[in-house]
């Protein structure tokens, strides 16, 4: 009996004995904290999601709207000039306060006898431009050319409390203009005239009364046409001879 009981009473220690082993097994054999789970997660989630989509979504993105952008500069100033001659900050009064925005004023040109301005008013500056520019577009002017370079003959406007007085140049003197004047007749494709403005600065007046001047300008073969007569009659008066009307007549580009 004494035998039985301590075979039964060892039994047991060495069962509990075994059982911590085991248990400790797993533990054992269980992956460290951090150790394989970090890898996996620089190599598989942070890698993929962060640098492969990452870099692929920015650099898709960024070109293709740059080129759009390209695109559509280029459809907007294929063969007409465009510039920003002043931008003013403007507000308007509401209920409850005031709303703040932008008018720009932009002239547009193709360099090669029209020219147009425009002014639009917007929350925001690039809407701003843009719509001045499409106004611009929609009130382009005819002006004859002189050789292509300067005007045919001396003229004045006004509009308000603005006056100018613009003068055709001889070749070489450039564009003697400041301020609004300058863009509008670098839009037109001048190269040479002398201008004068005498009254308010105001841009706005200054670039309607340049129109006004621009729009009284007419050429020799308008004239010749209205008068029915030939350009070389109209040339040789100034004590040319006749040869000599005839072929600036033929040189004469309106």
């Amino acid at each position: 009996m004494m035998a039985e009981n301590e075979n039964t009473n060892e039994a047991p220690e060495a069962v509990d004995a075994a059982a911590p082993a085991v248990a400790d097994a797993p533990a054992t054999d269980a992956p460290a904290p951090g150790g394989d789970e970090q890898p996996r997660g620089r190599g598989g989630r942070g890698g993929r999601g962060g640098g492969d989509r990452g870099g692929n979504r920015d650099g898709g993105r960024g070109r293709g709207r740059g080129d759009r952008r390209d695109n559509r500069r280029e459809e907007e100033d294929d063969g007409i000039i465009e510039k920003l001659v002043h931008i003013n900050r403007v507000s308007k009064t509401v209920k409850g306060g005031k709303r703040f925005g932008f008018a720009a004023l932009v002239v547009v040109g193709d360099g090669s006898g029209r020219v147009g301005f425009g002014h639009g008013k917007a929350r925001e500056v690039p809407e701003a431009i843009t719509k001045a520019t499409a106004a611009a577009k929609k009130k382009m002017i005819r002006v004859p050319l002189k050789e292509g370079r300067t005007l045919h003959h001396d003229g004045r406007g006004h509009f308000g409390a603005g006056k100018v007085t613009v003068r055709s140049a001889p070749a070489g003197t450039g564009i003697i203009a400041g301020g609004p004047m300058r863009a509008v007749f670098e839009s037109l494709g001048v190269a040479d005239v002398v201008t004068k403005s005498v009254g308010t600065s105001n841009p706005y007046n200054m670039i309607r009364a340049t129109f006004d001047a621009l729009q009284d300008q007419t050429s020799p073969k308008s004239v010749a046409q209205r008068r029915g007569k030939k350009v070389a009659d109209l040339l040789g008066r100034g004590g040319a001879s006749e040869a000599e009307a005839e072929a600036d007549a033929a040189a004469m580009a309106e």
